[in-house]
């Protein structure tokens, strides 16, 4: 590829702006500039932020986007092998947060290649700052499944999760989300739907996840970012059989077995493992008398 120096070269992931142009980081545009390929998850948005910030681009660039991500990886590792400094944008934000750049991290760094970025915005951590909710403590949970009972099974795995949760979410599908959450979570739970972040109709919505659902519902438009309050923290006191019970079924619907889902339970509750176990026994005899009694009736 032209690229033999006998010394490995470097890979540069750039965040770009998510809405405002003039949020480029100022090391962005000379490293367009220097850099010796540009891959862009779309050439076409690549061309109209160096008209933006005029930029003329010196190397070649190459379009790497989820359809030819695996293909091309290979690619580009050989060039940074050869000493290539090849330079990572994608739409917008950071490359890699749900948007294509691991499996080039991941092969570059097997290969003992430097890794470096340009630190730019960040709609995950924008719209953190912006909710009004906690931010000590924070999971990104991404893009929810498309399909129904694949998006409740996810939910139900973070449900009693006390860390502030985000996510990104397509428009067309931000009511069907905001109510499943408000299914798994409650209708009470605190979230913020931030939308257009940085543009001109930047919108924060904030309330509970029944109200957003409603408001949801008439139809959003706009790059959408999710955030929502963590599971509130309940002492032992708080919580009866009934409750400990339903815990421990929402952790065995997303898949751990019995034996792990207690042991969780209890680590969340402070409860002791016993306690947890002697209820979910309970509630597996009533349940089956409760059968058997049907039975004898019919």
């Amino acid at each position: 590829m032209g690229f033999v120096t006998g010394t490995p070269g470097t890979l540069v992931l750039a965040g770009t702006p998510i809405g405002d142009v003039a949020d480029a980081p100022p090391r962005l545009a000379a490293e367009l500039a220097d850099a010796d390929i540009v891959a862009a998850e779309d050439t076409r948005r690549l061309r109209r932020l160096t008209q933006a910030l005029g930029v003329h681009i010196g190397g070649r660039v190459v379009s790497y986007f989820e359809g030819n991500e695996s293909a091309r990886t290979p690619e580009l590792v050989e060039a940074l092998a050869g000493g290539a400094r090849v330079l990572l944008v994608t739409d917008a934000g950071m490359p890699s947060v749900s948007d294509p750049g691991y499996r080039l991290v991941a092969a570059a760094v097997e290969q003992d290649i430097k890794v470096t970025a340009v630190p730019g915005p960040s709609a995950v951590l924008t719209a953190l700052a912006l909710s009004g909710l906690p931010v000590d403590r924070f999971c990104f949970e991404g893009f929810l499944p498309r399909k129904a009972g694949e998006r409740l099974a996810r939910l139900r795995e973070v449900g009693q999760e006390r860390r502030t949760l985000v996510y990104f979410e397509a428009p067309h599908r931000l009511d069907d989300t905001l109510a499943a959450m408000a299914e798994v979570f409650g209708a009470d739970r605190r979230a913020a739907v931030c939308r257009e972040l940085t543009k001109t109709y930047e919108e924060v919505k904030r309330g509970g996840l029944g109200d957003l659902a409603v408001w949801a519902a008439d139809g959003v438009r706009g790059e959408i970012t999710v955030v929502v309050e963590g599971a509130p923290e309940a002492g032992p006191a708080e919580l009866d059989a009934a409750e400990l019970v339903r815990r421990v079924r929402v952790r065995e619907e997303a898949g751990e077995r019995r034996k792990e889902a207690i042991a969780a339970v209890a680590a969340d509750t402070g409860l002791p493992k016993r306690e947890v176990f002697d209820a979910v026994v309970a509630a597996k005899h009533a349940e089956s008398a409760g059968k058997a009694a049907g039975a004898a009736g019919r």
